[in-house]
């Protein structure tokens, strides 16, 4: 099991890396939970692939400072009746 779970913790950086994503939407691509995302790549990560790590750390720092900029377009979608809003 062990094995799988740091395969899963890669595969999950590449994927935040390559997509330039956030751990929202890796949740989804893998159907697993946000908590088990972040987990996956903050601390588990770092033990297995610090490089890797790093990476992902530069993009989740990146996401966290512009997340007010996607929720004020969420809400203004929202209140637009864009059928897209969250």
């Amino acid at each position: 099991m062990k094995g799988y779970i740091e395969e899963r913790a890669i595969e999950l950086a590449r994927f935040i890396i390559d997509e330039e994503t956030t751990v929202r939407d890796a949740a989804k691509k893998f159907g697993i939970s946000k908590s088990t995302v972040h987990k996956d790549v903050t601390e588990r990560l770092a033990d297995i692939k610090p490089e890797l790590a790093e990476k992902v750390r530069e993009i989740l720092e990146r996401n966290k400072a512009e997340r007010h900029i996607r929720g004020g377009e969420a809400t203004k979608a929202k209140y637009k009746g864009d059928e897209k809003a969250g």
